[in-house]
């Protein structure tokens, strides 16, 4: 999580949490207000908040101090500084668990599903999770394939799945995140159908695939993209993606419940 240090200064303003994210987590937890949730690799707490303001009470865990000093202070969140492979909490001592867009930056993920699997007490693991070999190789990909290069470094779905099978015994359920054109959260593929986004330096600082990629090529991709946008070239040739109103690339929900 050290990259945090470097990107993370501005995150909290360009990953916003999307409404329609916390109601899908809401709606997978399945479990009234007043639950304990705990949220692993919370970042600025976004998530933490929303769940909060919707009458959880939520278990911050997070590494980065740079990320912790952006959130936002709420009666219903406790912070932790730690990591997902030692969780600072107790046996049994959660309602259920949530983890956004971070997995992929666990240095031991099968530690970690175990550890997630200890703190709770009968809920729910709920994690979103991303698949680049599930993805559509959508015009992103043209400007910036150093992305698509970088992603294929995480495990695949399926091995991830089975990771959490091994270390919890758990039912393991995959539902994609069909990604609308609107999202307020700024994560990697958020802008498919607003390229112009991603010439934004504050919005590519809060994606850690750019952020750990090499920035001469970086930099390379946002001229190129901004040349096409300017000349009419991006739309001649990718115009037709906004004829769509979601796109299914790769993003995808893991529900990991005990059999009853």
């Amino acid at each position: 999580m050290s990259i945090y240090k470097s990107i993370g200064k501005q995150y909290s303003k360009t990953r916003v949490p999307d409404i329609r994210i916390v109601n899908k987590l809401i709606d997978l937890l399945n479990l009234p207000k007043g639950s304990i949730i705990a949220d692993i690799g919370a970042g600025t707490g976004g998530y933490s908040l929303a769940l909060a303001n919707k009458g959880f009470l939520v278990n911050a865990v997070e590494p980065s101090v740079v990320m912790q000093k952006q959130a936002v202070e709420h009666q219903q969140i406790k912070w932790f500084a730690g990591y997902a492979e030692n969780l600072p909490l107790p046996d049994q001592s959660v309602d259920a668990v949530v983890s956004i867009l971070a997995i992929h930056h666990f240095s031991h993920l099968e530690k970690a599903f175990q550890e997630m699997h200890r703190i709770i007490r009968d809920g729910a693991i709920i994690l979103l999770t991303f698949d680049i070999r599930l993805a559509q190789k959508i015009w992103l990909y043209d400007y910036f394939p150093f992305l698509w290069e970088g992603d294929l470094r995480f495990l695949p779905l399926n091995e991830q799945i089975n990771l959490i099978q091994r270390g919890t015994k758990r039912r393991v359920e995959a539902i994609p995140l069909l990604l609308p054109s609107d999202l307020s959260d700024l994560f990697a593929g958020a802008g498919w159908r607003r390229p112009e986004l991603y010439l934004q330096p504050e919005v590519r600082a809060g994606i850690s695939s750019f952020a750990l990629a090499n920035q001469d090529l970086a930099e390379q991709g946002v001229k190129l993209l901004a040349a096409d946008l300017s000349s009419g070239e991006w739309s001649k040739k990718y115009g037709d993606i906004h004829n769509l109103t979601e796109i299914d690339i790769g993003y995808r929900f893991i529900h990991a419940t005990l059999d009853n």
